[in-house]
């Protein structure tokens, strides 16, 4: 339809070409969904088209009453090795528990299951699938336990979709955590990062207390405080064109308290 905008192919990216033997490094993206059937198929479908043997893509639905569940399953099906192995699964949990959650159950069975790399990414064709190539390529090389997909170092750049007020409450967001947490990360609330398997069990996922957003600035302050490099990388970050944001009072009040609550955490160690 003209007018309308589709997720992108993966031929259609310009993405880094990695050396034959770090594509082939086990990578798993985790991208958590509710409601998101109609990004689903799109965003599976230019991942998995990506040219990275190693890469393996694992949805955690949260009982989407729109289904999003069991297209994923569908979609798994199609999505194989050659040798017939998946490249695609789905981790089922029963009821909506917030984001932060979803990732961390989805980033532990990452690692349980192989990788030595797990990327978080939403479904909702924010994040740029181009860049992970460089991100893995970032971690290698520079043996960084987190690499950030960042709006906020120079080149990365925000959706013309989003008004001032956003942005400038994005801006906000991010100098607020960071200067409450005494950190040098740029976009330490954004959510589309890449972990070593190392540094996800050395910060214990299982310890993790954010169940929204400020799951994302709670996962960098503790890679922090263990001594992670971490790296970032720009991006242009997109809005989404379909369906709905999952943000709402509940999460953005748990995203106010939770840089004090790591602090005073901080403090008392």
């Amino acid at each position: 339809m003209i007018g309308e905008q589709q997720t992108p192919r993966a031929t259609d990216i310009v993405t880094t070409k990695l050396p034959d033997a770090w594509a082939q490094t086990p990578l798993t993206v985790v991208m958590p969904t509710y409601n998101e059937a109609g990004n689903l198929p799109g965003m599976a479908e230019l991942i998995m088209g990506l040219d990275q043997p190693g890469l393996r893509l694992l949805i955690v639905d949260d009982s989407s009453p729109d289904g999003t569940g069991r297209i994923a399953d569908e979609l798994a099906e199609g999505y194989l090795t050659e040798d017939g192995a998946p490249r695609m699964s789905v981790l089922h949990r029963t009821a909506k528990d917030g984001l932060g959650r979803a990732y961390a159950a989805g980033m532990a069975k990452a690692v349980e299951d192989g990788a030595e790399y797990v990327l978080q990414m939403d479904a909702d064709g924010s994040h740029p699938a181009g860049k992970i190539a460089e991100m893995l390529g970032v971690a290698l090389s520079t043996g960084a336990g987190l690499v950030v997909g960042s709006r906020y170092v120079p080149g990365g750049t925000l959706s013309d979709a989003w008004g001032a007020h956003r942005k400038l409450l994005s801006r906000w967001a991010n100098a607020y955590a960071s200067t409450i947490l005494g950190t040098r990360v740029r976009d330490i609330t954004g959510g589309f990062n890449l972990w070593s398997a190392e540094a996800l069990r050395a910060i214990d996922l299982a310890s993790v207390g954010s169940a929204g957003y400020s799951f994302q600035v709670e996962m960098k302050f503790k890679a922090l405080r263990r001594d992670f490099q971490v790296m970032e990388v720009p991006i242009h970050f997109e809005d989404r064109t379909v369906g709905e944001s999952k943000m709402n009072l509940a999460v953005q009040l748990e995203s106010i308290a939770m840089p004090w609550k790591l602090r005073a955490r901080a403090g008392k160690r």
